[in-house]
Protein backbone atom coordinates (compact mmCIF):
# COMPACT_ATOMS: atom_id res chain seq x y z
CA UNK A 1 0.00 0.00 0.00
CA UNK A 2 0.77 3.53 -0.70
CA UNK A 3 2.17 5.77 1.78
CA UNK A 4 -0.67 9.07 2.14
CA UNK A 5 0.68 12.32 1.94
CA UNK A 6 -1.64 13.66 4.49
CA UNK A 7 -0.03 11.14 7.22
CA UNK A 8 3.52 12.30 6.28
CA UNK A 9 2.57 16.16 6.20
CA UNK A 10 0.75 16.10 9.59
CA UNK A 11 3.60 13.78 11.30
CA UNK A 12 6.69 16.11 10.13
CA UNK A 13 4.37 19.15 11.23
CA UNK A 14 3.83 17.43 14.81
CA UNK A 15 7.46 16.60 15.47
CA UNK A 16 8.29 20.30 14.14
CA UNK A 17 6.12 21.51 16.55
CA UNK A 18 6.48 19.61 19.45
CA UNK A 19 10.22 20.48 19.20
CA UNK A 20 9.70 24.07 18.19
CA UNK A 21 11.45 24.15 15.52
CA UNK A 22 9.83 26.22 12.98
CA UNK A 23 6.73 25.59 10.37
CA UNK A 24 6.72 24.24 6.72
CA UNK A 25 4.42 25.37 4.12
CA UNK A 26 2.93 22.68 1.94
CA UNK A 27 4.71 24.66 -0.91
CA UNK A 28 7.80 23.94 0.49
CA UNK A 29 6.11 20.12 2.15
CA UNK A 30 5.74 19.01 -1.77
CA UNK A 31 8.68 20.17 -3.22
CA UNK A 32 10.94 18.27 0.05
CA UNK A 33 8.72 15.18 -0.05
CA UNK A 34 8.75 14.76 -4.14
CA UNK A 35 12.56 15.04 -3.81
CA UNK A 36 12.89 12.34 -1.02
CA UNK A 37 10.49 10.19 -3.01
CA UNK A 38 13.02 10.29 -5.91
CA UNK A 39 15.68 9.71 -3.97
CA UNK A 40 13.84 6.60 -2.19
CA UNK A 41 12.93 5.47 -5.54
CA UNK A 42 16.54 5.56 -6.79
CA UNK A 43 17.82 3.88 -4.15
CA UNK A 44 15.88 0.63 -4.95
CA UNK A 45 17.62 0.54 -8.45
CA UNK A 46 21.18 0.95 -6.69
CA UNK A 47 20.15 -1.82 -3.85
CA UNK A 48 18.95 -4.10 -6.60
CA UNK A 49 22.06 -3.64 -8.87
CA UNK A 50 24.18 -4.40 -5.41
CA UNK A 51 22.63 -7.98 -5.02
CA UNK A 52 22.92 -8.78 -8.69
CA UNK A 53 26.75 -8.39 -8.14
CA UNK A 54 26.97 -10.26 -4.69
CA UNK A 55 26.80 -13.82 -3.63
CA UNK A 56 23.75 -15.69 -5.26
CA UNK A 57 24.42 -18.71 -2.06
CA UNK A 58 20.91 -18.31 0.08
CA UNK A 59 17.71 -18.05 0.52
CA UNK A 60 18.20 -14.76 1.68
CA UNK A 61 19.38 -13.06 -1.53
CA UNK A 62 16.29 -14.54 -3.43
CA UNK A 63 13.70 -12.94 -1.16
CA UNK A 64 15.72 -9.37 -1.10
CA UNK A 65 16.02 -9.62 -4.58
CA UNK A 66 12.55 -10.56 -5.09
CA UNK A 67 11.42 -7.79 -2.31
CA UNK A 68 12.89 -4.94 -4.56
CA UNK A 69 11.67 -5.79 -8.14
CA UNK A 70 8.25 -5.60 -5.96
CA UNK A 71 9.51 -2.19 -4.82
CA UNK A 72 9.31 -0.69 -8.38
CA UNK A 73 6.98 -3.06 -10.13
CA UNK A 74 4.49 -0.37 -9.46
CA UNK A 75 6.46 1.74 -11.89
CA UNK A 76 6.29 -0.41 -14.58
CA UNK A 77 4.72 0.90 -18.03
CA UNK A 78 3.81 -0.74 -21.46
CA UNK A 79 2.78 2.07 -24.36
CA UNK A 80 2.56 2.19 -27.72
CA UNK A 81 5.33 5.06 -29.20
CA UNK A 82 4.45 8.02 -30.35
CA UNK A 83 5.63 8.79 -33.85
CA UNK A 84 8.21 12.06 -33.84
CA UNK A 85 9.94 13.94 -37.19
CA UNK A 86 10.28 10.87 -38.60
CA UNK A 87 8.67 7.05 -39.23
CA UNK A 88 11.71 5.84 -37.16
CA UNK A 89 11.69 7.89 -34.58
CA UNK A 90 9.63 7.93 -31.46
CA UNK A 91 9.07 9.55 -28.70
CA UNK A 92 9.06 8.70 -24.74
CA UNK A 93 6.69 9.81 -22.57
CA UNK A 94 7.60 13.19 -20.15
CA UNK A 95 4.97 13.26 -17.57
CA UNK A 96 5.50 11.40 -15.86
CA UNK A 97 8.92 11.27 -17.34
CA UNK A 98 11.23 7.34 -18.20
CA UNK A 99 13.67 6.96 -15.53
CA UNK A 100 15.19 3.63 -16.96
CA UNK A 101 14.21 2.09 -20.91
CA UNK A 102 13.45 -1.75 -20.51
CA UNK A 103 12.52 -2.78 -24.15
CA UNK A 104 11.79 -1.61 -27.00
CA UNK A 105 9.80 -4.36 -29.53
CA UNK A 106 6.88 -4.78 -32.23
CA UNK A 107 3.22 -5.77 -31.87
CA UNK A 108 0.44 -7.04 -33.77
CA UNK A 109 3.07 -9.35 -35.84
CA UNK A 110 3.70 -13.06 -34.89
CA UNK A 111 7.32 -13.66 -34.46
CA UNK A 112 8.55 -10.07 -35.07
CA UNK A 113 12.30 -9.57 -34.75
CA UNK A 114 13.52 -8.79 -31.46
CA UNK A 115 14.62 -5.11 -31.59
CA UNK A 116 18.06 -4.40 -29.95
CA UNK A 117 18.71 -1.51 -27.57
CA UNK A 118 22.07 -0.26 -28.17
CA UNK A 119 24.57 2.40 -27.32
CA UNK A 120 25.58 5.46 -29.91
CA UNK A 121 29.20 3.44 -29.39
CA UNK A 122 27.39 0.01 -30.44
CA UNK A 123 25.60 1.33 -33.07
CA UNK A 124 28.45 2.99 -35.11
CA UNK A 125 30.57 0.01 -34.63
CA UNK A 126 27.72 -1.90 -36.26
CA UNK A 127 27.14 0.58 -38.79
CA UNK A 128 30.48 0.45 -39.72
CA UNK A 129 30.10 -2.51 -41.97
CA UNK A 130 27.47 -4.39 -43.82
CA UNK A 131 27.89 -7.52 -42.23
CA UNK A 132 26.31 -5.90 -38.89
CA UNK A 133 24.66 -3.04 -39.91
CA UNK A 134 21.14 -3.47 -39.12
CA UNK A 135 18.26 -5.31 -40.70
CA UNK A 136 14.39 -6.10 -41.12
CA UNK A 137 15.55 -9.51 -39.37
CA UNK A 138 18.17 -8.14 -36.84
CA UNK A 139 16.88 -4.33 -35.92
CA UNK A 140 18.11 -2.04 -33.39
CA UNK A 141 17.49 0.62 -31.38
CA UNK A 142 19.43 4.03 -30.26
CA UNK A 143 17.77 5.94 -26.89
CA UNK A 144 18.69 9.62 -27.21
CA UNK A 145 17.60 12.67 -25.32
CA UNK A 146 14.25 10.60 -24.50
CA UNK A 147 13.86 9.65 -28.31
CA UNK A 148 14.16 6.22 -29.61
CA UNK A 149 15.74 5.47 -33.21
CA UNK A 150 14.67 2.21 -35.02
CA UNK A 151 17.13 1.16 -37.64
CA UNK A 152 16.33 0.13 -40.32
CA UNK A 153 13.37 2.45 -41.38
CA UNK A 154 9.67 0.47 -41.27
CA UNK A 155 9.65 1.36 -45.21
CA UNK A 156 11.94 -1.37 -46.31
CA UNK A 157 10.22 -3.72 -44.66
CA UNK A 158 7.44 -6.09 -46.37
CA UNK A 159 4.39 -7.76 -45.42
CA UNK A 160 2.28 -7.73 -41.97
CA UNK A 161 5.83 -5.90 -40.25
CA UNK A 162 5.57 -3.17 -42.24
CA UNK A 163 2.19 -2.21 -40.32
CA UNK A 164 3.06 -3.19 -37.04
CA UNK A 165 3.20 -1.41 -33.85
CA UNK A 166 6.10 0.02 -31.88
CA UNK A 167 5.87 -0.46 -28.04
CA UNK A 168 8.34 0.29 -25.02
CA UNK A 169 8.32 -1.11 -21.72
CA UNK A 170 10.03 1.29 -19.19
CA UNK A 171 10.35 2.28 -15.36
CA UNK A 172 8.74 5.83 -14.90
CA UNK A 173 9.44 8.06 -12.74
CA UNK A 174 7.61 8.79 -9.24
CA UNK A 175 4.64 11.56 -9.68
CA UNK A 176 5.25 14.66 -7.72
CA UNK A 177 3.93 14.33 -4.62
CA UNK A 178 0.90 16.67 -3.59
CA UNK A 179 -0.43 17.85 -0.10
CA UNK A 180 -3.30 20.14 -1.91
CA UNK A 181 -5.66 22.24 0.44
CA UNK A 182 -8.05 24.78 0.85
CA UNK A 183 -7.95 27.76 3.43
CA UNK A 184 -10.42 28.06 6.18
CA UNK A 185 -11.99 31.70 5.68
CA UNK A 186 -12.51 32.40 9.35
CA UNK A 187 -9.84 30.73 10.85
CA UNK A 188 -6.86 31.12 8.18
CA UNK A 189 -5.94 27.52 8.24
CA UNK A 190 -4.99 24.88 5.65
CA UNK A 191 -7.35 22.08 5.29
CA UNK A 192 -6.31 19.04 3.47
CA UNK A 193 -8.44 18.31 0.56
CA UNK A 194 -9.45 14.39 1.27
CA UNK A 195 -10.54 16.11 4.71
CA UNK A 196 -13.98 14.26 5.70
CA UNK A 197 -16.93 16.91 4.52
CA UNK A 198 -13.85 18.91 2.71
CA UNK A 199 -15.87 22.19 0.87
CA UNK A 200 -13.35 24.73 0.30
CA UNK A 201 -12.50 26.39 -3.02
CA UNK A 202 -10.47 27.13 -4.31
CA UNK A 203 -7.89 23.84 -4.13
CA UNK A 204 -4.87 25.01 -4.05
CA UNK A 205 -2.25 22.55 -5.28
CA UNK A 206 -5.05 20.93 -7.61
CA UNK A 207 -5.85 17.59 -6.08
CA UNK A 208 -3.35 15.79 -3.52
CA UNK A 209 -1.48 13.19 -5.01
CA UNK A 210 -0.21 10.23 -2.45
CA UNK A 211 3.72 9.11 -2.23
CA UNK A 212 4.12 6.12 -4.57
CA UNK A 213 6.14 4.18 -3.01
CA UNK A 214 5.25 1.48 -0.22
CA UNK A 215 4.14 2.49 3.01
CA UNK A 216 6.86 0.20 4.38
CA UNK A 217 8.78 3.17 3.62
CA UNK A 218 7.29 6.22 5.36
CA UNK A 219 9.99 6.29 7.90
CA UNK A 220 12.26 6.86 6.22
CA UNK A 221 10.37 9.38 4.18
CA UNK A 222 9.43 11.25 7.11
CA UNK A 223 13.10 11.24 7.91
CA UNK A 224 14.60 12.46 4.83
CA UNK A 225 11.62 15.38 4.45
CA UNK A 226 12.71 16.35 8.27
CA UNK A 227 16.65 16.25 7.19
CA UNK A 228 15.88 19.08 4.72
CA UNK A 229 13.22 20.93 6.55
CA UNK A 230 16.52 21.35 8.48
CA UNK A 231 17.84 23.12 5.56
CA UNK A 232 14.88 25.56 4.94
CA UNK A 233 14.58 26.45 7.58
CA UNK A 234 17.72 27.44 8.91
CA UNK A 235 17.69 24.75 12.11
CA UNK A 236 20.77 22.51 12.02
CA UNK A 237 18.72 20.88 15.48
CA UNK A 238 16.02 19.43 13.23
CA UNK A 239 18.72 17.80 11.30
CA UNK A 240 20.08 15.84 14.42
CA UNK A 241 16.34 15.30 15.33
CA UNK A 242 16.03 13.08 12.04
CA UNK A 243 19.17 11.40 13.04
CA UNK A 244 18.29 10.60 16.29
CA UNK A 245 14.47 9.47 14.72
CA UNK A 246 16.63 7.21 12.38
CA UNK A 247 19.43 5.65 14.61
CA UNK A 248 16.16 4.70 16.69
CA UNK A 249 14.90 2.37 13.87
CA UNK A 250 18.05 1.24 13.17
CA UNK A 251 18.10 -0.25 16.97
CA UNK A 252 14.42 -1.35 16.85
CA UNK A 253 14.92 -3.03 13.32
CA UNK A 254 17.93 -5.17 14.96
CA UNK A 255 15.73 -6.22 17.46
Amino acid sequence: MAINVNTVYTTVLNILNKEQRGYLTPYEFNSLATQVQLEVFEKFFEDYNQYLRGPKTDEEYASRLEHIRDEFQVFEEYKPASAHSSPNVYTLPTNPAVHRLGTVFYTGVKHAPMIELVTQRDYKRQTMSPLTAPSSTFPIALYEQNKVTVYPPKEIYTGALANSDVHFSYIRKPNDVVWAYGVDQTTGAYVWDGSPGFSLSPIIGGASVNFEIDESQQTEVIIGILKYAGVVIRDPQVIGIANQIEQQEEVNSKR
